[in-house]
């Protein structure tokens, strides 16, 4: 492939330039929707300091005490982005547990809160359980404070069993902080199934383990197209998972970048001096190469740029092709620092 650099420019460009437009038009899509998280769980399952944890600071509108009287309706977080905590569906006041019923039919996501050091799945706990599942199924289980629980599989295997298998049960801390970025993705993963992760995404302040995630499952998305045993039939399908990469960090960091430039850096990476040092030795088109190596390297060509991207939005690094080569260095000095 290196023989024909220019022919390969020529036609990740063009691939590039779909792939922007077509990435962005989703973008778009999403940033224009609403996301409702729905909260349920006594006072002490700690919803408000998970919501804390998994956004990167305080959302006020969560926590409300036991016995208070409360409006249901949505706080807003932030544009787009709502939670609602709800009195319960055990409210001596009818009209409050139907009024809530009727926002869990709403709700993208409902976080259910069981407390890992209490009476885990209580006979209160599974009815509302019952009727929230009977009007929406987008539950994630949150087994809250296993920091001060024993026998934590055995407590999951237990809420699964009784949920008849068909959820996510999530066990963290909220106080060590532990899980909570698997709880975070987990919430990501539905809302990528309704099109709204990066709205959720976006959204946030905690960024770093959400880029990561991005980072990672774009380079081994790429290692499996970089499996392909036609030589350089990957690059313009690999072009498309970095233009996909490299749009979402920049929402993301909410750090706009323009089709030329996203352009540029995918080329620079694949055919341009960058590209060539990362895997130089393998590009050599060589019948019986092997699949193995087309995927290391396509894995490691994506991983690297994300990284690279994702230093120079944390470090407030100028991102243009003539510094990604000096980026890459930094990220890695910094990588092998910590």
């Amino acid at each position: 492939m290196i023989e024909h650099g220019e022919q390969w420019e020529e036609q990740i460009s063009r691939a590039a330039e779909e792939a922007y437009e077509q990435e962005m038009d989703e973008i778009n899509r999403q940033l224009d929707k609403e996301i409702l998280i729905a909260l349920i769980g006594d006072v002490n399952t700690g919803k408000s300091s998970t919501i804390n944890r998994i956004v990167g600071e305080e959302v006020a509108g969560v926590g409300a005490e036991p016995g208070e009287t409360v409006e249901i309706e949505p706080y807003e977080y932030k544009e787009h982005l709502y939670f609602i905590d709800t009195p319960g569906l055990n409210d001596v006041n009818k009209d409050h547990s139907e009024m809530t019923l009727n926002y869990y039919k709403k709700a993208d996501i409902i976080l259910f809160f069981l407390n890992a050091a209490g009476t885990v799945f209580s006979e209160v706990e599974k009815k509302s359980f019952e009727r929230i599942q009977s009007v929406n199924k987008n539950i994630l289980i949150v087994l809250n404070k296993i920091d001060a629980a024993d026998e934590i599989d055995r407590l999951v295997a237990r809420i699964r069993q009784e949920t008849g298998g068909q959820y996510e049960v999530s066990p963290i801390s909220s106080r060590t902080g532990e899980n909570l970025d698997k709880l975070r993705q987990s919430i990501l993963e539905i809302l990528k199934k309704k099109s709204k992760d990066i709205l959720f995404a976006k959204s946030i302040k905690e960024k770093s383990s959400t880029a990561n995630a991005w980072i990672i499952s774009a380079s081994v998305s790429a290692g499996a197209v970089g499996a392909s045993p036609v030589p350089g039939s990957d690059m313009i399908p690999i072009t498309g998972i970095q233009i996909g990469l490299l749009t979402r960090l920049a929402v993301l960091y909410d750090r706009p970048i323009s089709k030329e430039t996203a352009k540029e850096l995918v080329v620079a990476t694949i055919v341009g001096n960058i590209g060539k040092s990362i895997f130089r030795q393998v590009i050599k088109i060589i019948p019986g190469a092997g699949s193995v190596a087309g995927a290391s390297v396509a894995g490691a060509m994506t991983l690297a740029l994300g990284y690279a991207v994702k230093y120079a939005y944390e470090h407030n690094v100028d991102l243009n092709a003539d510094n990604l080569k000096d980026l890459y260095k930094q990220f890695s000095k910094k990588d092998k620092s910590e």
